[in-house]
């Protein structure tokens, strides 16, 4: 990562002139209860990354909103599924697992609130 400009801040890698960071999350890789992730291949032309999926992305987001009630992650979360594909019955029933409905409700609701404006 330094190599390429990365410096370590705290538990991720940061760089000047990106606008987002890189994060090396210690395994297993899970959202909530749900271990069962499987990264996805994000190419572009200066490379590529296994990443979360959208869907996994918002998912996690919404973890965070669930169990630490984060606005921001809800926020998250919501532009997270305005922007890219997120599979809302995969959504649904995961946060049924993860004891959640009434929060994935008020999520849902906000993201239905933001399509529909112009």
């Amino acid at each position: 990562m330094a190599e390429v400009g990365f410096t370590l801040n705290g538990d991720r890698f940061v760089h000047p002139e990106a606008q987002f960071w890189v994060e090396f999350p210690r395994g297993p890789l899970a959202v909530g209860g749900d271990y069962q992730i499987r990264p996805t291949l994000l190419k572009s032309a200066a490379g590529q990354a296994q990443t979360l999926t959208p869907t996994d992305s918002c998912r996690d987001r919404l973890a965070a909103f669930y169990h630490w009630n984060d606005r921001q992650s809800l926020e998250v979360a919501i532009q997270i599924a305005l922007r890219r594909p997120v599979n809302l019955d995969v959504v649904r029933k995961w946060s049924r697992r993860e004891e959640a409905e009434e929060k994935f409700i008020e999520f849902r609701n906000r993201l239905q609130e933001r399509k529909s404006i112009p």
